[in-house]
């Protein structure tokens, strides 16, 4: 554990390359792992929870070699797959706990996954049940709800499984499981969350059907293996574009964010509360869009948040409220419950560390609710071991009246380990 010292800046000028996505680069190395042949990763976010991803498959028998921010994978499809020896440890990371299970719930052999104490905390029913149900063998704390888990694979039959969250994660684990069950499995949502997996699984050459909320894939189909080109994490470039539109006389512009119309609800906020903002240079990477923005310093007005637009930017709601504390009027955020199970209880944790360093603003059961154009002051506050709220109040921190120190800001390497780098390249450019 340690502790950052953020301090107020005059402003930020200067381009940078955001990290490449992290949920993209999880599926990358996953699909790499079960696909028959070489597959190759640009872009791959080197962060702690992809980095776990890599030694979970490693331990599942997986060859993959891995320098910086290029990963090659040697698939032997499916089979290849064996039992691991050790016990597969996920450290922080929800994506590979989830995703994963979907994988090893269909192979023939025993594994066991764990992770940190964030891991312990957040609830695995929402995938355990609907593999149980497929017919997998799965148990853990309190009915398999929590880690550890075991898992026994096997013979599985597809399922249409109604979910009662829109989340990608739950979404994945049932569709990569029903890639090795018999008959199709389809996954229907309330609201159309992340479509990375999808997009994906036909790069590396899966049939995915999509009819309105519901997706689904029969079984037996391989994979094969692909070159993947990772686009930068929108989540990630989502504290540098806070950041511009905040700080007085800046201007940055981010390269290559990947837009993906399922996560781009910042960009949407962005422009309904009046920022100065461009996206330019726009393309695609296999089946990603991508583009340039630049944004810079901007006069903001409070708005309402909610409804579907929470499952496009669900990650960036930390940050979203550090924006809305400089915008002319009222902020409501709601309908974001999910809050409650992310690495912290992202509601209770933002407004906290927002009201210590001055900000007025309130929790709801579902969200927020922030009073705009308050001045901000110096204070000491946590990450509590959550890379995205020790972000948000790094960002805080370049407006604040006062030094703001972070605890626990080790946990920003989990997503973006060159953040302090990229704040400080930004100040130098003034």
């Amino acid at each position: 554990m340690n502790t950052a010292i953020v301090t107020h800046s005059n402003g930020l000028k200067g381009t940078i390359q955001i990290p490449g996505d992290k949920s993209i680069s999880h599926r990358a190395v996953m699909f790499g792992a079960i696909a028959e042949g070489t597959t190759t990763v640009e872009g791959f976010l080197p962060g702690e929870d992809c980095l776990s991803t890599i030694a979970c498959f490693r331990k599942l028998g997986v060859s993959i070699e891995q320098q910086g921010e290029k990963v090659t994978i040697e698939g032997r499809g499916w089979e290849g797959l064996t039992e691991p020896r050790e016990i597969l440890d996920v450290g922080n990371s929800g994506t590979t706990t989830r995703l994963m299970l979907g994988i090893l719930a269909t192979r023939p052999f025993h594994s066991v996954v764990i992770g940190d104490d964030s891991i312990a905390k957040r609830p695995m029913a929402r995938v355990t049940n609907p593999l149980r149900e497929m017919g997998s063998i799965i148990d853990g704390r309190e009915n398999g709800n929590y880690t550890p888990l075991s898992i026994r694979g096997g013979q599985t039959q597809g399922i249409a499984y109604q979910s009662k969250v829109a989340s990608a994660q739950v979404k994945s684990a049932i569709l990569l499981a029903g890639l090795q069950s018999s008959g199709v499995t389809s996954v229907s949502e309330p609201a159309l969350s992340r479509d990375h997996t999808e997009r994906m699984l036909e790069a590396y050459g899966v049939t995915v059907r999509r009819e309105g909320l519901t997706v689904s894939v029969e079984g037996g189909q391989s994979l094969t293996a692909q070159h993947i080109v990772v686009p930068g994490d929108i989540s990630s470039a989502a504290f540098f574009l806070v950041a511009a539109a905040i700080v007085p006389d800046s201007e940055i512009t981010l390269e290559g964010v990947g837009l993906n119309p399922t996560r781009s609800g910042i960009i949407d906020v962005l422009e309904n509360m009046g920022a100065t903002m461009s996206i330019h240079n726009e393309r695609l990477a296999g089946g990603e869009p991508l583009a340039d923005i630049t944004i810079s310093t901007s006069m903001l007005k409070g708005i309402e948040i909610g409804g579907d637009l929470i499952p496009r930017l669900i990650d960036e709601i930390p940050i979203i409220a550090v924006l809305a504390t400089q915008a002319e009027g009222k902020t409501v955020i709601r309908d974001a419950e999910e809050l409650k199970v992310k690495e912290t209880n992202r509601i209770d944790t933002v407004v906290s560390e927002l009201k210590k360093l001055g900000a007025t603003i309130t929790a709801t059961d579902d969200g927020m609710i922030i009073e705009g154009r308050k001045s901000l002051k110096g204070s000491a506050v946590s990450s509590f071991g959550d890379h995205r709220i020790g972000m948000a109040m790094a960002i805080a921190g370049l407006i604040t009246d006062g030094d703001v120190s972070i605890d626990r800001s080790d946990a920003i390497a989990v997503s973006y380990p060159s953040f302090f780098e990229h704040i400080k390249s930004l100040q130098q450019n003034q």
